[in-house]
């Protein structure tokens, strides 16, 4: 009976799949004609991997590189000094947490876990404080690649406004998660142990000679790049194209099956409401909602737009700050909280850290308009 009820179940669930798919690109197919859409899907697929996957990868191996320098000769541990008096008022976190931010800057989502893992970092936390980690790593994530990519199509000052935009966010997040989780599961006000913490011990290994450490950082960061990038090409090929395919609209000429073709979908829904957009973000082109929509699930996918944003000429300085704040803090939220809080042993507590970081990531793109508001009034 049993086996029945869940062959039942894989058959109705097939049947639902089957017609969502179908319903999908048959919908584009209708408007695109079919030939078109598949030459489209395949173009904007192709384009992409060359003028931006490994664009992107290139950042990311470059950027892992330099942070794994900062680990292996203490720079990233004097950061974390700079920044501990900041924790408690700000986030009500111990001091040590900043590592974790900053580790999470450095790389990318999962390296706030790996940390708190640590017998000797973990120490310093009560239970739930450590399990809202998982918010506060996340609002840092791949913070680096992000800011070297902005920086890199000339919006470094735009990409800095956003920095700070993330931050406000990252507070909201991570305070919100803790109120959330206090309030369900009291019980979890308690310290994770009844021994003090001991920052000596959490260390990162350095052996040989400064010139073998210099070599060995950058190989290894360089390749932890490479994992990164590669890691990220399938969101950028698959869901940055059927993104883009929602975005932009057909040529002047017709469809002809070219590469970034599409219905605009998206545009005409947030046209709709395009003042709301306007006033909470700043946005002069309601295709610009697509950066803060894919960034939910892949904030490399979402960078993949940008060049196209670029050379439609939709994209300003607030728009990039914009973007920066939310690509950080929401970091592809969607796809990685539940691994992170099941590697916990909290994967119960997922529906909460959803909402809280999908506040946090709101308030982070509202604040990092507004201060570029101020920004461009000062200089």
């Amino acid at each position: 009976m049993k086996g029945m009820k869940f062959l039942t179940k894989r058959r109705i669930e097939a049947v639902v799949f089957l017609l969502v798919f179908f319903g999908f690109f048959g919908f584009l197919g209708s408007k695109m004609g079919l030939p078109n859409m598949m030459n489209t899907i395949m173009q904007t697929a192709y384009s992409l991997l060359l003028e931006t996957v490994f664009y992107i990868m290139a950042i990311t191996v470059v950027s892992g590189a330099l942070g794994n320098l900062l680990v292996e000769f203490g720079v990233v541990r004097l950061i974390e000094v700079v920044l501990r008096p900041l924790m408690k008022p700000l986030y009500n976190l111990p001091g040590v947490a900043a590592l974790g931010g900053v580790m999470t800057f450095l790389s990318d989502n999962p390296a706030i876990i790996s940390l708190s893992k640590d017998a000797h970092f973990a120490r310093y936390f009560k239970k739930y404080q450590l399990i809202s980690l998982t918010n506060f790593g996340t609002a840092f994530g791949m913070g680096l690649v992000v800011i070297m990519f902005m920086m890199g199509k000339g919006y470094l000052p735009a990409a800095l406004v956003g920095l700070l935009g993330a931050v406000i966010g990252s507070i909201v997040s991570t305070r919100l998660m803790q109120r959330f989780i206090l309030k369900s599961n009291p019980e979890l006000d308690a310290e994770i142990s009844s021994e003090a913490g001991d920052e000596q011990q959490i260390s990162f290994k350095s052996e040989g000679s400064a010139f073998l450490r210099f070599l060995n950082a950058i190989l290894d960061g360089g390749k932890s790049g490479v994992e990164i990038g590669l890691a990220i090409i399938p969101g950028v090929l698959i869901i940055s194209t059927v993104v883009m395919m929602l975005t932009f609209g057909a040529p002047e000429g017709g469809y002809a099956g070219g590469a970034y073709e599409g219905i605009a979908l998206l545009p005409y829904l947030a046209g709709k409401i395009d003042f709301v957009f306007k006033w909470l973000f700043g946005f002069e082109s309601p295709q610009l909602v697509a950066f803060p929509i894919t960034a939910l699930g892949a904030v490399g996918a979402a960078l993949g737009l940008i060049p196209r944003f670029i050379a439609e000429g939709i994209i300003n300085g607030n728009a990039i700050a914009v973007f920066t704040a939310m690509g950080m803090c929401w970091s592809g939220y969607l796809s990685t909280h539940t691994a992170m809080l099941d590697s916990l042993g909290f994967r119960s507590l997922t529906s909460k850290a959803i909402l809280a970081h999908t506040v946090g990531g709101l308030v982070a793109g509202v604040a990092a308009h507004w201060l570029y508001v101020l920004f461009s009034l000062i200089f």
